[in-house]
């Protein structure tokens, strides 16, 4: 089985994009929505023993997070370190299952995949881009979104540029749904018929 990466920096369309491999029937790991669901489990108490009064209800309150740790090199080091083996488990449990159900390939969706050492989890690493005037339209359109948010998240993400030159594949979102998933459809067949 054949394992993709699939990243991009914030406002690529990412999430758009592994929709579409996901349409297309192919497993894919999520791991936004890994995080999400460790937040309102695993997670949760390691979570506030390092950073107290960021859990309510027994669930990571992500906006309290991110006023304790944006912007706090340190404190955004001490967060990683309890959510990436977490994130990297729940991956490697999806991949055993897909590779179980004998799919070609498997889709695994990392955001920070160049900057947290995801490169040497997969096969090959597909990135999501856009022009940047398209990446921060959509950014700011996010409910509480500001400028000096977006800034912040862009200083911590490879610059697009690095990432593009250091992708096996680039899907380019920048000219509509139907280009992207062409380009999909493409990156597919390229990937099963090495098999």
């Amino acid at each position: 089985m054949i394992v993709l990466g699939l990243t991009g920096s914030i406002g690529m369309g990412k999430s758009t994009t592994a929709k579409m491999f996901a349409d297309e029937g192919v497993p894919v790991h999520d791991s936004d929505e890994a995080v999400h669901r460790l937040y309102a489990g695993a997670a949760a108490p390691l979570v506030e023993a390092a950073f107290p009064g960021t859990v309510d209800d027994g669930a990571v309150n992500r906006e309290k997070l991110a006023k304790v740790v944006l912007g706090d090199g340190a404190a955004i080091r001490r967060l990683e370190a309890i959510i990436h083996p977490l994130v990297r488990a729940d991956a490697a449990s999806f991949l055993d299952t897909a590779r179980r159900a004998g799919a070609p390939l498997a889709v695994l969706d990392i955001p920070l995949l160049f900057e947290t050492g995801g490169r040497a989890r997969v096969d090959r690493v597909a990135v999501v881009t856009a022009p940047a005037k398209v990446q921060r339209e959509r950014v700011l359109a996010r409910p509480g979104m500001t400028p000096e948010k977006f800034e912040a998240i862009l200083a911590r993400q490879v610059p697009d540029a690095e990432k593009r030159a250091r992708a096996d594949y680039i899907v380019d979102t920048g000219g509509g749904l139907d280009a992207a998933r062409a380009q999909v459809r493409a990156i597919i067949a390229d990937l099963t018929r090495k098999r």
